[in-house]
């Protein structure tokens, strides 16, 4: 990227004998940019430059160690607590419980507040929090954000133990642990309950490991006064989504994860395996198996996935599940259609492939996408059309419009992709705009779809989803996750509202089959006009619109009622043909969690609605508040705070507050990300990301040549904007002293 002022500088200064007579307003002139620049850096610096506790210390004694040394205001650098995970999760049919408990240990001499950014599954239910300090289980109480914060705060002013779980995305959380003493370890157990995903036969289980540093749009403090209008910050929120980011050529890895999986499918179970970790698996019955980590512990750098088929004709087609809770009973139906009876003509297809080469998808990331792409390219039919988008801080259209996919234009569209560099920031929503404009809304007789490839490591969410809900038009948005820690809740949303599907490529040996499972997709006529109609009244259904299935896919609702009794008819149109199926609610088997399940749905529909217009923001947070109280829930709006009754730190002992370190996701390249050390220029961390095994002095920033993905190069204006202003007064007084 080149690294352009903001606005054109002034001609260097001439000797006093080549000057002409003073012009009028030439002073004017000359301060005019400074003096904008400076204002700007001001604006822009106020939010970014939070008072950070936290700064990370280099110490060259300790590269390799895995440790890291923070630092507070005014104190000596204090070791950030040691951390440790183990994950105890059962799978109960189509359900899953999990338990995750992070151990702080506390190595210093120090009292230590430690702050970690930790990833979930985007449709977790977290329901439960406890806070473990020796003997003592504290059990946390859900409350409104504010409420939750303003306990926390004052406990941990009191000297006692308190703990503080927030999401920041449906996929992103925070613990803060208050007044952990020295050489102590403390407990945090978080609980939550997520489903299990399928399709085409295949159940599968993730559990992210670490949050993947993301990419913030400039405020806009910058975009206003460059473009002169003005918005809301894309992402208020930057500062809590970012974590200090050890380089792992300088450190070992750190926050190992230990995990067990008790799975109980509810069928003779098949092959049972994982992509992504070496794990043991032990038959305990046909139905059951034992899953562990076949090293033991792990570093938590990468998405952990589970995958299993039933044996061979055992695959249950239909899965109803009712649970009772308070005030009735919630019903959980997973329905697979059929496959089409009879091959149909294809139909031609519109297909504009959009393909991210940011620095965040830099090494196996960018060699997965482009072979997924070419992969994609491949399967084009003589019929179709298409275009190649890439976009990393900008975005370039390989065409014009729609090119035929003839031999011409695909060799052409091939050594686009061939030549394509891991590089700059991630500015997504431009290029999915784009992407999403048609030219023939009316035209009928073609599918338009959109193949967005992309880790989706950026923090302005809600502003891609409202573009999707608002431009989408005809045009189906089918979302390929490509890398190790991709934004779950980005791609899955975004596939939801695009009325596509949402397909992960976790290492390159999975590329080649996802993709042309996802092809097929493409290729094969979708399960449209679905409907589901109760016998029985007053049901609360959710989705309340259902979406359009590919082959494979099963439809998923729940509903919760007085009883569970009646039917449920599901119809909808396979190929052109009309297809239904009833369900006697009666018949439905014993479930966990499903009450659980349902609330999370109906919250993330509020969430949906709100952004898309089909809520004001005041009904949609008082229907998401309702829920998470009643329910228990942890949201954007409610918090679970546990504080321990008696104070612990001793009255005027300092108390350290740190930011514990993430791993950098496996197959990330650190530099493309961050820049080198050499290259960072000798100034305060930007305001996205952190390295965190760099110096304060030395966090990356942006640069002419190789731009750190997360962030932005205000400052070097900033500093540029005040040597400008400095030589311009300089010059002014000389001229009038003249």
């Amino acid at each position: 990227m080149l690294s352009l002022p903001l606005f054109p500088l002034p001609h260097p200064p001439q000797p006093r004998s080549a000057l002409a007579p003073p012009a009028l307003g030439l002073t004017r002139n000359l301060l005019l940019g400074p003096l904008i620049a400076l204002l700007l850096a001001l604006i822009a610096g106020i939010a970014p430059a939070r008072a950070q506790d936290v700064r990370a210390q280099d110490s060259r004694a300790q590269e390799g160690s895995g440790t890291l040394l923070l630092r507070f205001e005014g104190g000596a650098p204090v070791e950030a607590p040691r951390l440790k995970a183990d994950a105890a999760i059962t799978v109960s049919g189509p359900t899953a419980r999990a338990t995750i408990t992070q151990a702080f240990r506390n190595t210093t001499t120090e009292w230590v507040e430690g702050t970690y950014l930790f990833p979930l599954p985007e449709d977790a239910a977290v329901d439960t929090m406890k806070l473990v300090v020796g003997d003592r289980v504290i059990v946390a109480d859900i409350r409104e954000r504010a409420a939750a914060r303003r306990v926390y705060e004052a406990a941990k002013a009191e000297g006692k133990a308190a703990a503080l779980t927030e999401q920041q995305r449906p996929n992103l959380f925070t613990n803060a642990i208050a007044n952990i003493g020295p050489g102590e370890t403390v407990l945090v157990q978080i609980e939550y309950q997520q489903p299990v995903r399928s399709s085409a036969g295949t159940y599968a289980l993730r559990l992210p490991t670490v949050a993947a540093p993301r990419y913030s749009p400039a405020p806009p403090a910058v975009t206003s006064v460059v473009e002169r209008g003005s918005a809301a910050d894309p992402v208020p929120d930057r500062e809590v989504i970012a974590a200090p980011v050890l380089d792992p050529a300088r450190h070992a890895p750190i926050n190992p994860l230990t995990l067990t999986i008790d799975l109980k499918a509810g069928f003779p179970l098949g092959q049972v395996r994982s992509a992504t970790h070496a794990v043991r698996v032990e038959e305990l019955s046909a139905s059951e198996r034992r899953i562990t980590l076949a090293d033991g512990a792990t570093a938590a750098d990468r998405d952990f996935e589970l995958t299993w088929n039933a044996a061979p004709d055992e695959a249950p087609s239909i899965g109803l599940f009712r649970e009772r809770v308070a005030g009735g009973e919630a019903v959980l139906a997973v329905v697979t259609p059929p496959e089409t009876a009879s091959p149909t003509a294809p139909v031609p297809r519109d297909v504009v492939f959009v393909i991210d080469n940011s620095g965040s998808m830099g090494g196996a990331s960018m060699r997965q996408a482009k072979a997924s792409l070419l992969i994609g390219l491949d399967r084009l039919g003589a019929g179709d059309r298409f275009n190649v988008i890439r976009f990393d801080h900008s975005f370039d259209t390989l065409f014009p419009d729609l090119v035929p996919a003839d031999a011409h234009h695909l060799a052409r569209a091939k050594s686009f992709v061939a030549g394509l560099q891991a590089s700059g920031g991630t500015e997504m929503l431009a290029p999915l705009q784009a992407a999403l404009r048609d030219a023939t809304p009316e035209e009928t007789g073609r599918l338009r779809q959109v193949v967005f490839l992309t880790d989706g490591a950026i923090g302005n969410e809600a502003q891609i989803f409202s573009a999707i809900a608002t431009e989408r038009g005809r045009s189906r948005l089918f979302m390929v996750g490509i890398g190790s820690a991709p934004n779950g809740y980005l791609m899955r949303h975004a596939a939801e509202l695009g009325q596509g599907s949402f397909t992960q490529i976790d290492t390159p040996d999975q590329v080649t089959e996802r993709m042309r499972a996802l092809l097929v997709k493409l290729e094969s006529p979708a399960v449209t006009d679905l409907t589901a109609t109760f016998s029985e009244p007053g049901i609360d259904v959710t989705p309340a619109r259902l979406p359009d299935l590919y082959r494979g896919e099963p439809l998923t609702l729940s509903a919760r009622m007085g009883q569970a009794r009646g039917t449920l008819t599901l119809t909808g149109r396979i190929g052109g043909q009309p297809w239904q199926t009833r369900l006697h609610l009666d018949a439905a088997q014993e479930g966990t969690g499903i009450g659980k399940l349902w609330a999370r749905a109906k919250i993330a529909e509020a969430e949906t609605a709100r952004l898309t217009g089909g809520l004001n923001a005041e009904a949609a947070d008082a229907a998401i508040l309702r829920l998470a109280l009643d329910h228990g829930l942890t949201t954007r709006l409610t918090s679970l705070v546990a504080v321990d009754a008696t104070p612990r730190r001793p009255a005027g002992m300092r108390l350290a507050s740190t930011e514990l370190p993430l791993n950098l996701p496996a197959g990330w390249d650190f530099e493309t990300v961050f820049g080198t050390q050499d290259e960072a220029p000798q100034l305060p961390p930007p305001p996205r990301q952190r390295r965190a095994a760099a110096p304060a002095t030395q966090m990356a920033a942006a640069h002419a040549v190789a731009l750190p993905q997360t962030a932005t190069d205000f400052e070097i204006r900033a500093w540029l904007g005040a040597l400008l202003l400095a030589l311009g007064l300089v010059l002014s007084r000389r001229r009038v002293a003249a």
